[in-house]
């Protein structure tokens, strides 16, 4: 009887160890995770709105960009260059099908803004300053057209990095010089985004009789005498390097000349005035320290 007993028991085991295995062998339902299609479809016509865009966490949703938007680099791999927004046509811009453009007035012609606000696509062009205080204003309104709250730590990151810019004991003198190769040389006077970031830097810049840009002349070029001269990278190697713009007349004339005190920095960094405008300004600031030495 025991035997008997001891048979039965054994045998539930079995049938309820396989049973198991059945349960286990069941297919697991792997749950279908949805993607959430993009909120928006952002043409942006101005760097420093790309970066903001970026910055803000929507950079897969830019379809379209202007030639200034070089930052960050990963923009290009998905956003399709419409080039600079003096050759800009509408036609370019409704073919990405966007549901937003985003752009600055100072940029745009009057004829591309007017065909931008009758195409029917939702449009915004803000009134950018070059300073602090408007690159913290345009954080705030490019995240609000956007229907984000996140930006706070942009502004503040601004306010963080300005605070590393280091005093000079004497405010150097600088030359902006833009240059397309020896045949376009160009440098900056009053109220212009570079001589904004060369003040928040630490200097002054050196040519304050005329506003705007006006092409280089020797004269200007020694009456200025700068301490040192400042470049877009671009710039300066379109002119072969420090060694090419010593030969631009009256270069050698300048204190900025003898002692070669050339530095440069990405265009996109230094006039941008975007959500790194604290990093240029310490940018700068570190490089005309060193020049000082």
């Amino acid at each position: 009887m025991k035997k008997i007993t001891r048979i039965i028991a054994v045998t539930l085991l079995i049938t309820a160890f396989t049973a198991c295995k059945k349960e286990d062998a069941k297919p697991v339902e792997t749950p279908v995770t949805e993607v959430a299609a993009p909120a928006h479809k952002i043409v942006s016509l101005n760097g420093a709105i790309t970066e903001i865009v970026s910055a803000l966490g929507h950079e897969k949703e830019l379809v379209g960009v202007d030639v200034t938007s070089t930052y960050p680099e990963s923009v290009k791999q998905t956003a399709k260059d419409l080039g600079h927004v003096s050759s800009i046509s509408i036609e370019s811009v409704i073919a990405l099908q966007p549901t937003m453009i985003l752009a600055t007035a100072k940029d745009l012609t009057p004829d591309l803004i007017a065909k931008i606000k009758s195409a029917g696509i939702e449009a915004h062009i803000f009134e950018q300053t070059v300073s602090e205080t408007g690159t913290k204003e345009l954080i705030k309104e490019v995240a609000a057209v956007l229907h984000n709250t996140e930006y706070k730590a942009l502004q503040d990151k601004i306010d963080t990095d300005l605070k590393g810019v280091q005093a000079l004991k004497t405010k150097p003198k600088v030359l902006f010089i833009y240059a397309r190769g020896a045949g376009t040389l160009m440098v900056a006077g009053k109220n212009t985004p570079v001589e904004k970031m060369i003040a928040l830097a630490g200097g002054e810049n050196a040519t304050l009789s005329f506003e705007d840009y006006k092409p280089l002349t020797p004269e200007a070029v020694i009456q200025g005498n700068p301490d040192a001269i400042l470049m877009f990278t671009s710039g300066l190697g379109s002119l072969g390097g420090p060694a090419g713009v010593l030969k631009i007349p009256g270069i050698d004339k300048t204190k900025a000349g003898k002692n070669k005190r050339i530095i440069a920095m990405d265009g996109g960094l230094l006039s941008g005035f975007g959500p790194r405008l604290g990093e240029a300004a310490k940018e700068l600031n570190t490089l005309l320290l060193e020049n000082a030495k």
